[in-house]
């Protein structure tokens, strides 16, 4: 009787903690949908549009004419995107210089056609209206 009690704990425990992987792969998921979606426009040059979908965050730290003419001059001179593959994605709740929040740091391994090696970092955030946003965009 008293293994048999054990055996169905484990069982609820191990469905509990199914149950959190699957949350956070849902969450990582959206995160990741949100990064490519927001980086289509960026590769589309379509940067106005892509400072609009961004975070409250992201936007407070630069304007939107400011936005264009950096991520112009960073992405302008590596040429057409050729391949993006993704290298890893992990949940966050504190990043250095951010408020604490729920983010994704979802990086992915990029070929341009002028630079073969690139990493590409984006960072989504849940938005109070709980849509992810990306707060962060980043290229080395």
């Amino acid at each position: 009787m008293l293994r048999r009690g054990f055996t169905v704990a484990c069982l609820i425990a191990l469905v509990g903690v199914q149950g959190l992987a699957v949350a956070a792969d849902k969450r990582e998921d959206e995160a990741q949908a949100a990064a490519e979606s927001w980086l289509k426009l960026v590769d589309d040059g379509s940067y106005p549009a892509s400072w609009d979908r961004a975070a409250r965050l992201f936007k407070d730290g630069i304007k939107p004419a400011d936005w264009a003419k950096m991520v112009g001059s960073v992405r302008g001179p590596l040429g057409k995107l050729v391949s993006r593959k993704l290298k890893s994605r992990e949940y966050k709740e504190t990043l250095p210089g951010a408020p604490d929040g729920k983010y994704v740091v979802v990086q992915f391994d990029t070929v341009f056609q002028n630079k073969a090696g690139a990493v590409e970092t984006i960072v989504p955030m849940v938005a109070p209206d709980g849509v992810w946003r990306v707060s962060g965009y980043f290229i080395r």
